[in-house]
């Protein structure tokens, strides 16, 4: 017993080993992979499993038990979250609704917790007013759609906590600040304002360690119900926050992220520097797609975020994943149809089991007999 344990001890290091690897390479090679993911995942959670074994192995019960009670807690903290996922979506959508507008961006956490509140309801009336046939195909497609949404959700955050992780050189030529909406028609709202301060925050590090200001790229057009663009208000704000003059750029044209950066990158093209380093500042929750978005725009780019108000995050964050699901949703039309042919295979197999298991055995003595 002690060899098989060493065995795959020695095994399951070998693949922790492999997954970190193949994830180091695809992270240093491209940060906006969401492949990125699922290899970390893969390395994450066999390094944990072969720790575990290794302790196991040690026959040590002071290591043992210790350890042991800890992964149960853990455990256990996981399943009540997820067992009070509706009630904590809830109370974050009262929340948001005494914080801000009743918009349905706003609304996410609200519907997702009374989905999920009226989800097993559902599913007995449909069990109960349905055929079998297709009361079957109408909770394994959706159950089968549910789970494919929360894998990639479960990796799309993976990725976004991962993409933090970046503390980036005081070498920078350009620092682009996106936009995000003005109050009153001409006012910076204190979530754009906590973008302005980190881009300023890094433009006075810079100019205090290397005695060179970058140029500070202030991107966003201007709304039908604002008075100024965006960019503008933007500029105004970091030079009465200590940005030089000649330092503060207005990018006043973008509508959307995709425009920040392409309007952004013919700036910092004009300068005709050559490789220029540039560094763009949004909100910590929408670094990932922003850097994606980047990429897309043909702007080399990476990006650091300032933070957000916690209880703002839970619709935030859905919003981010939403628009990343629209971006390829042609590959998610073509699963979900893949889905529900593997659902509809699933359920005639499962009500004519017995007429397939004849029909496999006919098969098999046809082919003996040949």
């Amino acid at each position: 017993m002690q060899g098989d344990y060493l065995v795959y001890v020695r095994v399951g290091w070998v693949f922790t080993a492999f997954f970190l690897a193949v994830f180091g390479i695809s992270y240093s090679f491209n940060r906006t992979w969401l492949r990125n993911g699922i290899w970390f995942n893969l390395f994450f959670y066999s390094f944990w499993l072969t720790l575990a074994i290794t302790i196991l192995n040690t026959d040590n019960n002071a290591i043992i038990y210790p350890v042991g009670l800890l992964f149960l807690f853990v455990l256990f903290c996981i399943g009540l979250v997820f067992a009070l996922q509706a009630i904590l979506l809830l109370w974050n959508a009262a929340i948001v609704r005494r914080r801000e507008s009743h918009s349905l961006a706003n609304s996410l956490t609200l519907y997702l917790g009374i989905g999920i509140i009226l989800l097993p309801f559902i599913i007995s009336l449909i069990k109960t007013h349905l055929p079998v046939f297709w009361a079957d195909l109408l909770i394994t497609f959706p159950v089968l759609c549910i789970l494919y949404m929360v894998f990639w959700f479960y990796n799309y955050l993976t990725v976004l906590a991962l993409y933090q992780a970046y503390w980036p050189r005081h070498n920078k030529n350009f620092i682009i600040v996106l936009g995000a909406g003005l109050m009153n028609g001409d006012q910076v709202t204190p979530l754009l304002g906590q973008r302005i301060d980190k881009g300023i925050q890094f433009y006075q590090r810079q100019l205090q360690k290397t005695g060179h200001a970058p140029k500070m790229i202030f991107s966003g057009g201007q709304g039908g119900d604002e008075t100024v663009p965006e960019g503008e208000a933007m500029r105004q704000y970091a030079i009465a926050h200590g940005v030089a003059v000649n330092d503060a750029l207005a990018e006043t044209q973008s509508k959307t992220t995709y425009e920040n950066m392409l309007f952004s990158k013919k700036i910092i093209d004009a300068s005709r520097i050559t490789k220029p380093k540039t560094l763009f500042v949004t909100n910590n929750y929408h670094t990932f797609r922003a850097a994606v978005v980047a990429r897309s725009a043909g702007l080399k780019a990476a990006g650091i975020g300032s933070k957000t108000a916690g209880f703002f995050l839970p619709n935030a964050v859905m919003r981010e994943y939403i628009a990343l699901v629209m971006r390829q949703r042609k590959l998610h039309l073509i699963m979900v149809g893949l889905m529900f042919l593997f659902s509809l295979f699933l359920v005639i197999l499962n009500l004519h089991s017995a007429w397939i298991a004849d029909l496999i055995r006919a098969i098999q003595g046809f082919l003996d007999n040949l």
